[in-house]
């Protein structure tokens, strides 16, 4: 069996076919968008575009004033965001609408109806399928009044901000008070209002840092410097010197109270930095040192020698003395820093100074090589009180320097003439009479010096005679008298009356001093180097004499009755002139001429209450 085929038949589409149908779809695309975008013009005329949403709230399709209502409604940060404000462990929270913060709902609601309609239409557009496909949040419109954060932040700054205080120290009594310094704090209102506007505008929750300046002050701490004060107000300050020759000078002791008078806390910069520094009072210290430094205080004395005449060198028989004065000003200084070191016991700082003549001097240094004059004067009939005066003071010259140039005074020698210093009461002449003193006869050493000065051709500076003849010093050996030594006594009344003679030569003189009560005699030598001179002198002796006047008598209470005694001898008034010419290398080398004025000088009786007087000048008994 056979088949038959049929050819099958298949539609054809042409390529106009096909372009026109796709031009059809195109237009039917183009079409429902127009319509699509038209009803979405048409229906969100006056609407917000979906998508849209003001500060997270969702407000697409409504319309400016609903969008506004529920943003008003909504929109919770300004009354229930917080903000913390933050001072090390102090914190403050606010909210945001505290702080001045608040949202403009109509003016978000505008902007978020705003969204998509800018620009051209293609734009416009652009923007509305963004908004739709990608969502858009429009930020809030934010009204903040900086007037009401400052107005917060003063009242923050008047719980934060603390004056500075420096740290100080007082006493009270012996009671040393500290307060501490302390450091002062500032809030810094301008930077921390920025810090809250930056935060606010996050529209977030936050916690800041307050800006708070810090000034310190120039002194924080006075701690140390107290306890110092206390150390030093603890126990006494105890000053002493330094042990010389074994001799003991102090303690001088300041009690606390006294210190604390004297305290002080100064001001002071060490390497930049300012702190407080204990010191005692300069002024005080100063005044107490004052007082004190009279009784350290010591002038150098030469060492004392004799001439040996067979070795022909110097004997010591005295120590020199060491002078010593008391450095206040250095000893201020001492105080000062042991003070601070936290001692109490102070040495004080002394100065010292060694005599021309010391210890280890040779006459060959000093130019000592010879007896250069010897003088001897005598004082027969002397009674005991005043051969121990003349010894006395003639003590006070043996072994004495008197330096070249120098000239030497007798009363700075010789010193206060008191019974302390070993004097008795014997005869003086004093107010134009002769009366009982302490030191009589001294005027016997003053007068032998004066003769020992005058006779070895030095110049004589001061001299003063006595108001009248006195016979002990025109004595010689064998108790007589010699009218040419009158004119040549000189009496020293210590500190009004001085005898005084100068050292012309290049040479230092040693002076030497003997007392011999046996024989009733002192000798005084001076020990040198001559230089040639030779003394040549003349003695007028007693001229223009005046005979003595008639007795006087006087009533003494204390004599028994019936007793007179002569207290006093008669003397003529003279007036003589002794002239002095001293050679030196056959030429003058000093001439003077010593004029003495005596006054006449009667007997003195002194009797007992009931006692007769004689009518004439009588030798009584007693």
């Amino acid at each position: 069996m056979s088949s038959i085929s049929y050819p099958v038949s298949r539609p054809r589409f042409s390529l106009q076919q096909a372009l026109i149908s796709i031009f059809i779809g195109l237009l039917i695309f183009t079409f429902s968008v127009i319509v699509f975008l038209a009803g979405t013009q048409f229906w969100y005329a006056g609407r917000i575009y979906p998508g849209v949403r003001a500060a997270g709230i969702d407000v697409g399709g409504m319309r400016p004033q609903e969008a506004a209502e529920q943003i008003a409604a909504l929109m919770s940060f300004p009354d229930q965001g917080k903000i913390v404000l933050r001072d090390g462990s102090s914190i403050w929270i606010a909210s945001p609408a505290q702080l001045g913060l608040s949202i403009d709902p109509q003016s978000t609601a505008r902007r978020a109806y705003e969204a998509g309609r800018n620009g051209h239409l293609i734009a416009r557009l652009q923007e509305q399928f963004e908004i739709w496909y990608h969502g858009y949040d429009v930020p809030p419109s934010m009204v903040f009044d900086e007037r009401v954060a400052y107005a917060y932040l003063e009242g923050l700054a008047r719980e934060i901000n603390t004056p500075t205080v420096e740290a100080s120290l007082e006493l009270a009594e012996t009671e040393v008070i500290v307060r501490p310094g302390k450091i002062g704090r500032t809030l810094d209102i301008p930077r921390s209002l920025t810090l809250i506007s930056v935060q606010l505008q996050k529209m977030q929750d936050g916690i800041l840092e307050l800006f708070v300046n810090e000034s310190a002050p120039v002194i924080l701490d006075a701690s140390e410097q107290a306890d110092l004060a206390r150390a030093i107000l603890s126990e006494p300050l105890t000053l002493v010197v330094p042990d010389q020759d074994g001799e003991q000078l102090g303690p001088w002791t300041i009690e606390p109270a006294a210190l604390a008078e004297m305290l002080v806390f100064e001001r002071v910069e060490t390497e930049g930095k300012m702190h407080y520094q204990v010191r005692l009072r300069e002024d005080m210290l100063r005044d107490y040192l004052t007082e004190v430094a009279p009784h350290l205080s010591r002038a150098p004395q030469n060492a004392q020698f004799i001439f040996n005449d067979e070795t022909r060198q110097l004997d010591l028989i005295r120590s020199a003395v060491i002078g010593r004065d008391l450095d206040v000003e250095g000893s201020i200084e001492v105080i000062q820093e042991k003070v601070y070191a936290g001692e109490h016991v102070i040495p004080l700082t002394m100065t010292y100074t060694d005599p021309p003549i010391t210890d280890q001097v040779t006459g060959e240094q000093l130019g000592i090589t010879e007896l250069v004059h010897a003088e001897t004067s005598y004082f027969y009939g002397s009674s005991a009180a005043r051969v121990q005066n003349i010894a006395t003071a003639a003590s006070k010259f043996h072994g004495v320097f008197v330096a070249p140039g120098e000239t030497f005074s007798m009363a700075d020698a010789l010193g206060d003439i008191t019974l302390d210093n070993g004097y008795a009461e014997a005869s003086i002449i004093l107010g134009g009479q002769t009366i009982k003193g302490v030191g009589g006869g001294v005027c016997q050493v003053s007068t032998t010096l004066f003769r020992a000065a005058f006779f070895a051709g030095f110049p004589i500076v001061e001299r003063h005679a006595h108001a009248y003849r006195v016979y002990y010093y025109e004595k010689v050996a064998g108790n007589r008298v010699d009218p040419k030594l009158s004119g040549l006594d000189a009496t020293v009344f210590v500190p009004l009356v001085d005898f005084k003679f100068t050292n012309d030569t290049p040479y230092w003189l040693l002076m030497e001093t003997y007392v011999n009560p046996s024989a009733s005699s002192i000798t005084w030598k001076f020990y040198s180097t001559s230089d040639g001179r030779q003394v040549n002198w003349t003695n007028t002796g007693p001229t223009n004499v005046v005979p003595a006047p008639k007795p006087t008598y006087r009533e003494n209470p204390e004599l028994p009755s019936g007793t007179i005694k002569q207290v006093d001898w008669a003397a003529d008034g003279a007036d003589v002139t002794v002239t002095r010419t001293v050679m030196k290398d056959g030429a003058v080398h000093l001439q003077d001429t010593i004029y003495t004025h005596y006054q006449p000088w009667g007997d003195v009786f002194e009797y007992g209450p009931g006692t007769e007087i004689p009518t004439e000048k009588s030798e009584p008994e007693g």
